[in-house]
């Protein structure tokens, strides 16, 4: 593994090859975050970088504050130190809608899926971080991804199955056309089959370009076929970051395993 990849500091990890004056600026950067529940720090001086077109898996055990993370990036936790910058602006001011409206779209832990509203009006709701406000969401661009909405449009969000809600959760975040995608470990408890959609259409997300990926995952596999990268933390700072193909099986003993 190269040195990228070798347990070290925080503030040390890098998150593209290549020479800092070589590198573009990455879409979206964390630098230096600290983060707090109350007086009790879970964040400590962490760094991330995400680049268009690529899938970066946040890896680790539970409790080691990657949901944290993803929450301090929306802005649904303040930052008591560090920045979030998205393409070259500070965020840090901005409450979670406007960080939506300005491009960046989240798919939390549990869905959160409005079950008494059908698949349709769900996915209207998508449409709300558009700048442009269209009236209707693109049907054939929805429908493509997950085929199953467009045969279920009038059943209430709450009657679909766990891996139908994470679908509907997903097309509605990408109706924002966001450039930045945060996702809380889609795939927990989720049937094969419905990981496997979900899995062709991060492919195709990332084979348009355009959108960087932040994929929280514990299914180990799934974030090895997609990740372009990886960054593993520990009690709430990264310990190790690097292309995820030259993640070795003694870093995943270390770090991963239960």
């Amino acid at each position: 593994m190269t040195s990228s990849a070798r347990s070290v500091p925080s503030s040390a990890i890098p998150s593209a090859p290549g020479s800092p004056q070589s590198r573009p600026a990455p879409l979206l950067a964390v630098k230096g975050l600290d983060v707090y529940y109350g007086e009790s720090q879970v964040l400590r001086d962490v760094n991330l970088e995400l680049n268009p077109g690529t899938i970066t898996a946040l890896m680790g055990r539970n409790g080691v504050g990657k949901t944290t993370l993803l929450k301090a990036i929306m802005g649904l936790l303040p930052a008591r130190k560090g920045e979030v910058v998205f393409q070259g602006r500070i965020l840090n001011p901005l409450p979670p809608e406007k960080r939506a409206r300005a491009g960046i779209a989240y798919v939390p832990q549990g869905r959160e899926i409005f079950p008494k509203l059908t698949i349709e009006e769900n996915l209207q709701l998508g449409l709300e971080a558009r700048p442009d406000k269209p009236k209707r969401f693109p049907e054939d661009e929805v429908f493509g991804m997950f085929p199953f909405l467009a045969g279920m449009r009038k059943r209430l969000g709450g009657n679909l199955s766990g891996g139908q809600q994470q679908q509907l959760a997903i097309a509605r975040a990408l109706l924002g056309k966001p450039k930045v995608l945060l996702l809380d470990e889609p795939t927990e408890g989720i049937q094969p089959s419905i990981i496997d959609d979900i899995e062709k259409v991060l492919f195709g997300l990332k084979e348009k370009g355009g959108i960087a990926v932040l994929l929280v995952e514990q299914y180990l596999d799934f974030a090895r076929r997609l990740g372009d990268r990886y960054y593993i933390m520990e009690r709430g700072t990264m310990v190790q970051g690097g292309k995820t193909s030259e993640l070795t099986e003694e870093s995943v003993k270390k770090h991963l395993a239960f």
